[in-house]
């Protein structure tokens, strides 16, 4: 038992990232059960601002990039309580391979930081695509964000998926693990 809070100890950084990704995810659904109507109200208020400039009075156009930009805001939910289970598993998974603690510490790090990233890029572009005018003037504005963020997810399960394969190979072929 010690061991394994050695091991999560290592890896507190990304598991405080984790976590606090779920807990966005989590008050996200509980601000969307509660403040639905008032959410919606924020985002055209922002759309109608702008509706002579930016959307030249097309209140279809206005409409459909509303619509888009709650979608976005209802995705940033569903990465969240995704990203943020998926990363507190592979660091479960990370925490028993035999892993210098290092890279255990970047790893999770990776993780967590790119879940919660990913999320927050989510609601971000649906916070801001209704006074742009365009969704994808909005992801393209939070680049910056989605592709650092979304390449942690990736390369974390990358490395996670390697150093278990690898541990799993060498135990088949009756090598040491460590």
């Amino acid at each position: 038992m010690q061991n394994l809070l050695e091991e999560w100890s290592v890896m507190r950084w990304g598991a405080m990232l984790a976590l606090l990704t779920l807990l966005y995810g989590f008050g996200l659904g509980g601000a969307f059960g509660a403040f639905e109507d008032g959410i919606k109200g924020h985002l055209k208020g922002k759309a109608t601002a702008v509706l002579a400039g930016v959307y030249g009075n097309d209140e279809a156009k206005m409409k459909s990039v509303l619509d888009k930009s709650w979608m976005y805001l209802k995705r940033s939910h569903l990465h969240a309580g995704g990203l943020g289970t998926a990363a507190l598993a592979l660091m479960f998974l990370l925490a028993a391979l035999p892993v210098a603690p290092r890279w255990k510490a970047v790893i999770a790090l990776g993780q967590g930081a790119g879940a919660l990233g990913y999320s927050v890029f989510w609601m971000w572009a649906g916070l801001i695509a209704p006074g742009l005018g365009s969704v994808m003037a909005a992801k393209e504005s939070l680049q910056w964000l989605a592709v650092p963020s979304s390449g942690l997810c990736l390369l974390s399960l990358a490395s996670v998926t390697v150093l278990s394969f690898s541990f799993l190979i060498r135990k088949s072929s009756g090598g040491t693990a460590g």
